[in-house]
């Protein structure tokens, strides 16, 4: 088995926190080397440089002939730090966020968070009079506001969990997102204030969607049957098979509604005396299931 192939194998096998980190870093590593190519031709037209195809402007013109920088902006970074730092956050609060939800929703969420974070940023550069000036030349870029969707997220689902922070010790995740956006807020009369910016709009999305969520709404539903169905467009089609399915008798669906009004009684005991968060996964996915048939 080549190299190309183990990594495909790899991928393939990975869960959807593990493919947005491998994504990320492999995105990182085409775009410095292209810059090793760069300096050692000794190009001087910015216009080869990756940030110019990737990143998100905040000019609307430019906008409109780069339509996919909405997207490639989130997986893209240039310093070392800078993706580093990202991934450590997205690996911790991802591993959260697969306690309590799927992999298909994390993926939406950063995506989603990742979009909002680039809408709240051009908005911004497009009404605030301080931005004129360096609008035309204003690009955004990393992975910040998808994650913090996140990390908020997390923080406004299950308030309380706890994790041990160095030097400090046990913490709430709702305290340490309270600390990063009031950091980001504080930090926008700064020379990076886009980036700030878009931190923000990634959290209002996460903290909507943690919101919702609890309530039996899923924001990023929508968005998952499009990619889905993006997906399928692309897959090859199988070949046709005609089944047939025998009818349910009137005995077996009064069985199954009877099953299935068990287990919800179950699942409302098990939150009258433990509350919401002591629900497994698959329990929390049959009650927003059930609350969603009509």
């Amino acid at each position: 088995m080549n190299v190309w192939e183990e990594i495909k194998r790899i991928f393939s096998h990975a869960n959807a926190l593990s493919k947005l980190i491998y994504i990320n870093i492999a995105v990182f590593l085409a775009v410095n080397i292209v810059y090793v190519f760069i300096f050692l031709l000794n190009v001087k037209d910015p216009a080869w440089a990756p940030v110019n195809w990737l990143a998100v402007p905040a000019d609307p013109g430019t906008l409109v002939r780069k339509p996919w920088t909405l997207f490639t902006y989130m997986f893209l970074h240039e310093q070392f730090l800078h993706i580093l730092f990202n991934m450590l956050w997205l690996f911790w609060f991802g591993r959260i966020f697969l306690e309590y939800l799927d992999p298909k929703r994390l993926l939406n969420v950063y995506l989603l968070g990742g979009l909002a974070g680039a809408f709240l940023y051009i908005f911004s550069f497009n009404v605030f009079p301080v931005f004129d000036a360096g609008r035309e030349a204003s690009v955004a870029l990393g992975a910040s506001a998808a994650v913090y969707a996140i990390v908020i997220a997390m923080a406004a689902y299950v308030p309380n969990y706890t994790v041990y922070v160095f030097l400090i010790g046990p913490v709430k995740i709702k305290y340490i997102a309270m600390v990063v956006v009031l950091f980001d807020i504080l930090s926008i009369p700064s020379i990076n204030a886009g980036g700030h910016i878009a931190h923000l709009g990634g959290g209002l999305f996460g903290l909507l969607f943690a919101l919702k969520y609890r309530q039996g709404k899923d924001l990023t539903r929508w968005f998952g049957k499009m990619m889905d169905s993006i997906g399928t467009f692309f897959k090859p089609r199988p070949r046709v098979r005609v089944t047939y399915k025998k009818s349910e008798s009137d005995m077996e669906f009064r069985k199954r509604k009877a099953d299935e009004q068990k287990e919800i009684d179950r699942i409302l005991d098990k939150i009258a005396k433990g509350g919401y968060e002591s629900l497994t996964r698959e329990e929390k996915e049959i009650l927003f299931r059930m609350s969603n048939k009509p």
